[in-house]
């Protein structure tokens, strides 16, 4: 059988969970399916996390919205030729309008988190156009079950929803050696307490509440540093904002060797979809605090994996640190739990073969009508896993 060509549509492929769950998708795709990136304005960084020869496209959007760049993608979106499109987040809104234009049967819509210009997801014209064109959408996707309910119940959508946790490679991520190595690297003794976050540099990540946390941190443990990794629009305003205790890494590609070293990941965001940097921090066997917000409870037992707070609240984020800090069995028993969490809930098979059936689903009910496809398509992916 020929392969079922998707066409990722996506604002661009910069550093992200979004990106690299696109790229871990395409990665450990079956050899039933063809995918092709689609950028609205340019590739980015994460390109280089796709297989080689991934076909990728830019088309460099103009800000703001007009009916020639509708146009434009759906000419570009005829010459692709795809049997789905899979649009994601605010940004694809254009891409479901695009795709119908040109006449595409199948078109999935996937929400990853919301950003700082709608932080709770409840911006209500947003709201209305959502739920106005979930009329051409076949199916969604979603990362958490918060999302999950926010798209039944607040946006009211008219189609199927399907929840997919993302997967994380638990032999990537993993415990082992070079703690001493990267330490040393960075100039650091290898016996102080390390915490770390890894995430783009943006306001919805909140990283000033964990500075304020971690100035509280250094007046009990001086010696203790902080590890930010991760780039974006806000580096230059959050280095002004950081004691000396921080050091700012930028974009790594040994992120693995680096969580490995930690002695605690913390995440402050103010809102989550679902986050691959607890999961991969969870696999290599740190404990974890984050904030309690979006799909974070989801991934995060309270008092068995980590320990979560409030977002904002600096004090009760300095307290946990010190906690685990102070506490390193408490740690070692929470990584444990945490690394055997994502080996049973987390795999990288499971997203996958979630994502297929959705494909898989959305191609035959567009051509052929619903009729008894389920068993069928079940019975494909068994031939080809």
């Amino acid at each position: 059988m020929s392969k079922t060509r998707i066409i990722h549509l996506i604002y661009s492929f910069e550093t992200g969970g979004l990106e690299k769950g696109i790229a871990t998708l395409v990665n450990n795709a079956s050899p039933l399916f063809e995918h092709v990136i689609l950028c609205l304005t340019t590739s980015g960084k994460s390109e280089r996390l796709l297989p080689p020869n991934t076909q990728v496209v830019e088309l460099h959007k103009p800000p703001g919205s007009s009916p020639l760049f509708l146009l434009k993608l759906s000419r570009v979106l005829k010459d692709l030729r795809p049997d789905i499109v899979h649009t994601r987040n605010w940004s694809g809104m254009d891409g479901i309008i695009a795709a119908r234009i040109a006449g595409v049967r199948g078109v999935v819509h996937g929400e990853h988190g919301w950003g700082m210009e709608d932080p709770q997801g409840l911006h209500r014209k947003r709201i209305f156009i959502r739920r106005f064109l979930s009329r051409w959408v076949n199916e969604y996707t979603c990362v958490s079950k918060k999302i999950e309910n926010w798209l039944c119940n607040d946006v009211r959508v008219r189609k199927p929803v399907t929840q997919i946790y993302n997967g994380v490679d638990a032999e990537q991520y993993r415990l082992g050696n070079g703690r001493d190595r990267i330490r040393s690297g960075l100039g650091l003794a290898v016996d102080i307490p390390l915490v770390g976050v890894v995430g783009r540099l943006d306001p919805i990540k909140d990283h000033p509440t964990l500075f304020r946390a971690f100035e509280a941190v250094r007046t009990i443990l001086p010696e203790a540093r902080l590890l930010v990794v991760g780039d974006g629009q806000e580096r230059k305003r959050l280095e002004s904002r950081a004691g000396d205790d921080v050091i700012f890494l930028g974009n790594r590609s040994d992120v693995p060797e680096i969580l490995r070293a930690l002695d605690l990941f913390v995440l402050p965001s103010l809102n989550e979809g679902i986050s691959n940097t607890i999961l991969e921090a969870m696999a290599t066997g740190i404990p974890v605090v984050a904030t309690r917000v979006g799909g974070n409870p989801e991934l995060v037992e309270e008092e068995r994996t980590g320990i979560l707070v409030e977002p904002g609240d600096f004090q009760s984020i300095a307290s946990a640190i010190l906690r685990y800090l102070q506490h390193p069995d408490l740690g070692a028993r929470h990584g444990e739990a945490g690394r055997q969490s994502v080996l049973k809930r987390f795999s990288i098979k499971a997203m996958v073969r979630s994502y297929e059936v959705v494909y898989l689903k959305t191609h035959y009910e567009s051509n052929l009508g619903q009729g008894g496809i389920l068993q069928k398509i079940l019975q494909i992916l068994s031939e080809h896993s």
